[in-house]
């Protein structure tokens, strides 16, 4: 090849490289400081807002003050072994450390969701869920009896395990919320306003 088709050919690669350079710089200025966050927002509400809220709503007990006093299947479910160790009777239950377990674990699928949804101290909630994410995983492969595909692994070749597969990518929208904040489109960022 002579110099002046290399001269061309490195002319035509420059001109490629400088477009998609530009272009994208220019995407990541349009985009910059709310689109992550709102965009992982987005995700968890239409994917996991709906789930936390209908099972941390399953497990409050009735009447006005439910929210006091869990179900019984909310022990069942956070606490299966303790159930099973107290005769599958909630009142037989220590309240302390097990009843404050539950009431915490109850309530964190409903107020940290809506926390995240609505942009407020979206940080610290998403931080939360994240640790709950992990005690739920955990919960289901050591007390629920979740094993083998549904436990799954990193790096295998299947991608449809609830815990290796599933909750990473949950627990990915939640990072995005931690590390890049919750966006413009958020109660955070009008709080961080009017403070300064």
């Amino acid at each position: 090849m002579d110099s002046a088709n290399t001269g061309r050919a490195g002319g035509a690669a420059s001109a490629v490289i400088r477009l998609h350079c530009g272009f994208f710089s220019a995407l990541e200025r349009a985009f910059a400081g709310w689109f992550n966050g709102f965009a992982a927002r987005l995700a968890f509400t239409s994917v996991l807002l709906l789930y936390y809220l209908n099972s941390g709503w399953n497990k409050l007990g009735e009447g006005l003050f439910g929210f006091l006093d869990p179900s019984v299947g909310a022990f069942a479910s956070i606490l299966p072994s303790v159930m099973e160790q107290y005769g599958f009777n909630p009142a037989a239950v220590p309240f302390f450390p097990w009843h404050v377990i539950v009431l915490l674990g109850t309530w964190v699928e409903i107020v940290l969701p809506v926390m995240i949804v609505i942009g407020l101290f979206s940080r610290i909630s998403a931080l939360g869920m994240i640790v709950f994410i992990i005690v739920q995983s955990y919960v289901d492969v050591a007390h629920h009896g979740l094993e083998g595909k549904f436990v799954g692994a990193m790096f295998d070749r299947f991608p449809d395990a609830i815990i290796f597969d599933q909750r990473l990518l949950w627990i990915f929208v939640l990072l995005m919320i931690v590390v890049n904040g919750p966006g413009r489109l958020s109660i955070d960022h009008l709080l961080r306003r009017r403070v300064g």
